[in-house]
């Protein structure tokens, strides 16, 4: 640890880790995400070790889930945001993809919650806009957060980013996170890594370090 001002400042994964300080969000694990996952089997069986270790070490565990509003309810940057990504022509052909209720908004059954942990439902990228999280995560105590999920340069990255604006510390588990375009993704890892304030490990490192904490 370093010291300034009488404030202890971490350097390694293991300062940062102390599980009754410590996060997990699980991103967008959801059906129809998970669809456009190269590598689904992989990351999910990878998340499930990350969960698993998380649940094991009394660490606070919230799954996010991307849902969208009706198209009647949707705003300029709502319709345009999935104008892009549906690759239509006008707003006007832009549908709901993810209502809450449909089956492919909801999470893998590999990946589901407890009766101790929660769901954030959200519209943005970042699970930090326009949700209840950060209240929780604060009146918890809460100093550091890891992330697993997909997609790695879609949501986790702005998420990450969110974090540390707002003062998190923030782990990305990279073999836990999926992504859509492997070459999108690294350079998300890439722009992570020379910001510095996000530290990237794996899954086993990450279970090994929560454990012996």
């Amino acid at each position: 640890m370093d010291e300034r001002n009488g404030l202890t400042v971490p350097r390694s994964l293991r300062e940062v880790c102390d599980p009754g300080r410590l996060a997990l969000l699980v991103y967008d694990m959801q059906v129809g995400v998970l669809r456009q996952i190269n590598d689904r089997d992989k990351v999910v069986a990878e998340a499930v070790r990350v969960v698993d270790a998380a649940r094991a070490a009394g660490v606070r565990t919230y799954f996010l889930r991307h849902t969208t509003l009706p198209v009647e309810l949707m705003g300029v940057s709502q319709l345009r945001m999935w104008r892009a990504w549906q690759q239509v022509e006008s707003a006007a052909d832009v549908v709901s993809a993810f209502p809450p209720d449909a089956a492919q908004s909801q999470l893998v059954p590999e990946l589901r919650p407890t009766e101790r942990e929660a769901v954030v439902d959200k519209i943005t990228m970042s699970a930090f806009e326009g949700t209840w999280l950060d209240i929780a995560l604060r009146d918890c105590g809460i100093t550091t957060v890891a992330v697993i999920g997909c997609a790695l340069e879609i949501g986790i990255e702005p998420t990450v980013r969110h974090a540390a604006d707002l003062g998190y510390m923030p782990v990305v588990v990279t073999d836990a996170c999926g992504a859509g375009n492997p070459q999108a993704a690294q350079r998300s890892l890439d722009a992570l890594r020379f910001a510095g304030d996000t530290l990237l490990t794996t899954v086993d490192e990450f279970c090994s370090v929560i454990a012996a904490r």
